[in-house]
């Protein structure tokens, strides 16, 4: 007689799908156990549907697999026992003599499994090294679920670690006609019910059903409406990870004055993300290295990508990946990895990656090889990912940063961002004075602006033009503030000392890099490009004197 778990009944609307969610990781749970791997972790921030997977692993048989759960609160569910005690719960497992298949499911154990030991948690450890070596002969198998990874090294050999997915596109759509009850209440479809689903993506399953039933509460209905609603939801969920942050970007290529190279790059790819590119045979692009001494439009070219390709922008922050306890570095790569998996396509962007990893050349990181691990997680990653993930990095020093990032495969370009033209900042100081005054740009000088701001950043440039702002503002004639005119930006510009000539020659040795590594200038200044080829021609004859 088949059992029943009250688990299954989630998944009731999936079964016989192609589309199941679920349906991959039942079939590998069920292989796993079948093959005597007596110990997995699950991790996972939803504990209801990882439980709904394991009640229908349990069907995957006949007779059904029998599944016992427990907590450190409610003890074992069929009798209460071991509550309040890791160690009664794990003896229980040893202990019982079981006739038929039995799953043990231990929920949020990852606290007895933190390092350092203590004489609370050190048993813990050793006695499932134990279990794992006598349940291989048993019909026995130890699920561990938590929302957290916690992989002690004496556990590392025993232990299979399998990541609960979020949401797919397939389940997402699934959830929406399951949590509206009556189909008249569901007032999209279309395009519109495509762009609620990519809204949902990235979002727990719980937070789904909140979200649309809050919407359902208000109104009786969802609707277009509602699209903005769920992608608020998105950015506090993201939020929350405290790893991304989620942007919502409006800068196109017009808000970029210069970098030609760069935006005719983009614009080529813009439609690379697309179903009619896969069927073309074009492989999702990886991502491009941008760098360039601050202040010269590495951010503002991230943004400008992702809005270009009308994709959601996460940003990484790398400081944030690193955690004080031991494992929890490498938990966090997980984490990001899986978050921008489930709402791609995206443009995952990771500002200054030269501090967080530039350290790792000379060894001086200092945090006993954390750094190194994550650094080796996110590069396979980088190399080996299928998602539509594309990654936006920004390096200011890029001489600090390891060969294995630079090398072709995990970029597919590298640009090089050197300090604009005089045609490129006349461009730079028409984008930001069309912003402040759109209809006066023809009263301002342009050319004098940009021969005047030589060797300015384009930041700097902006900066400038904000100052002859303040200028104009504080200035009276006949009792009323001045506009802003071309004199008070070419004030600024004499009262402002450039970067440039500060930082001369972390430039020069920028340039010589860029013509030694062949990275591709953003620009198509034909001076610039000469530039270049100048160093480049000088390092052949370096080498043919050496």
């Amino acid at each position: 007689m088949t059992k029943d778990y009250p688990e299954t009944r989630k998944l009731d609307a999936a079964k016989g799908s192609k589309n199941n969610p679920f349906e991959t990781l039942v079939t590998r749970l069920d292989l796993m156990i079948r093959a005597r791997y007596s110990l997995l972790y699950i991790v996972g921030a939803e504990e209801e549907p990882i439980e709904a997977v394991i009640a229908q692993v349990a069907l995957q048989v006949t007779p059904a697999r029998r599944v016992l759960f427990w907590d450190i609160v409610r003890g074992w569910e069929d009798n209460g026992s071991g509550k309040g005690s890791v160690m009664a719960a794990l003896d229980r497992i040893g202990k019982t003599v079981v006739e038929e298949y039995t799953i043990f499911v231990l929920r949020d154990l990852h606290p007895m499994l933190k390092s350092p030991y203590t004489d609370r948690n050190a048993p813990v450890v050793r006695e499932l090294r134990n279990l794992t070596r006598e349940l291989k002969r048993s019909k026995k198998t130890i699920i561990l679920t938590s929302h957290a990874l916690e992989l002690p090294e004496e556990l590392r050999e025993e232990i299979t670690v399998i990541d609960f997915p979020l949401p797919n596109v397939q389940e997402i759509d699934s959830l929406i006609s399951h949590v509206v009850e009556n189909p008249e209440q569901l007032q999209v479809s279309g395009l519109a019910r495509e762009q609620l689903v990519k809204a949902c993506q990235g979002l727990s399953r719980a937070r789904i059903g909140r979200v649309l039933a809050k919407a359902l509460a208000a109104k009786q209905q969802i609707n277009e409406s509602d699209i903005d609603g769920v992608l608020e939801e998105k950015q506090q969920a993201i939020r929350q990870t405290g790893i991304l942050e989620f942007f919502n970007s409006r800068e196109s290529l017009k808000s970029v004055g210069g970098l030609e190279n760069l935006k005719q790059w983009v614009k080529m790819r813009q439609d690379a993300f697309t179903d009619e590119a896969r069927r073309y045979g074009i492989p999702n692009p990886k991502g491009v290295l941008l760098v360039g001494i601050q202040g010269t439009g590495k951010s503002l070219s991230a943004k400008t990508i992702a809005c270009e390709w009308r994709l959601p922008l996460l940003r990484l922050d790398t400081g944030r990946l690193f955690g004080g306890v031991v494992g929890e570095s490498e938990s966090r790569v997980r984490q990001m990895i899986q978050l921008a998996e489930a709402i791609a396509p995206c443009v995952l962007w990771i500002d200054e990656i030269d501090k967080a990893f530039g350290n790792i050349i000379s060894g001086g990181d200092g945090d006993s090889g954390t750094s190194r691990r994550v650094f080796g997680s996110l590069i396979t990653w980088m190399q080996e990912k299928t998602s539509p993930v594309f990654i936006v990095a920004t390096a200011n020093n890029v001489r600090i940063l390891p060969a294995e990032l630079l090398r072709k495969g995990r970029f597919d370009e590298i640009f090089f961002l050197n300090l604009p033209s005089e045609s490129e900042r006349q461009d730079i100081f028409k984008v930001h004075l069309q912003r402040l005054r759109p209809t006066r740009l023809r009263e301002f000088d342009l050319e004098i602006l940009a021969k005047c701001a030589e060797n300015f950043s384009g930041a700097e440039i902006e900066q400038v033009v904000i100052d002859g702002l303040y200028r104009a503002f504080g200035t009276f004639v006949n009792g009323q503030r001045r506009d802003l005119m071309t004199e008070d930006v070419l004030r600024s510009i004499e009262d402002t000392v450039p970067l440039a000539a500060i930082a001369r020659s972390q430039i020069e040795d920028l340039k010589r890099w860029a013509a030694e590594a062949g990275a591709r200038t953003a620009s198509n200044d034909t001076q610039l490009v000469d530039e270049l080829k100048r160093y480049s021609q000088r390092r052949g004859e370096d080498a043919i004197d050496s």
